[in-house]
């Protein structure tokens, strides 16, 4: 049986492997379509170099990004209570629901930080008082905040 030979991939390939893996493949495969196709490169001590160097860059980048949304979680959770002003009819309903863009939208004008109302979790609300909701600012760090739905 012939040797695998050791390339580092330069784009995400399906079952294979992500931009930066370093794989290990038939030497046909490597030869004939993912070396011409300029899909990957050899693996030598210099690229297996750079390939470190460019990982430990996103690891830094990566925690930096946590850490931001430690401090964006934290800034939320001080303020913990959003108001959100909705016109309202008999027995204290509401017209309409309370959707995410509005809980962005009263999260942005009280800390100036700007959150992905795809991140946010708000429950059915119909009426007024108050309510949990859930923002995600980050894949690890979650924040709970409440919203208060007051009468214009």
């Amino acid at each position: 049986m012939a040797k695998r030979v050791q390339v580092v991939l330069n784009e995400s390939i399906n079952k294979l492997g992500k931009n930066g893996d370093l794989v290990e493949v038939a030497p046909g495969y490597a030869r004939n379509y993912l070396l011409p196709q300029k899909l990957a490169i050899l693996a030598t001590p210099g690229i297996l170099k750079q390939v470190e160097q460019r990982r430990a860059k996103e690891r830094q980048r990566l925690l930096a990004e946590k850490q931001q949304a430690e401090a964006q979680k934290t800034a939320l959770e001080t303020i913990k209570r959003f108001t959100i002003r909705k016109e309202v009819g008999e027995g204290e309903s509401i017209f309409g629901t309370v959707t995410t863009s509005e809980v962005a939208e009263a999260i942005q004008a009280a800390t100036n930080q700007e959150v992905d109302r795809r991140g946010i979790t708000v429950p059915d609300i119909n009426k007024t008082g108050f309510y949990e909701a859930t923002v995600k600012l980050h894949p690890e760090v979650t924040a709970t905040i409440e919203i208060q739905v007051a009468p214009l």
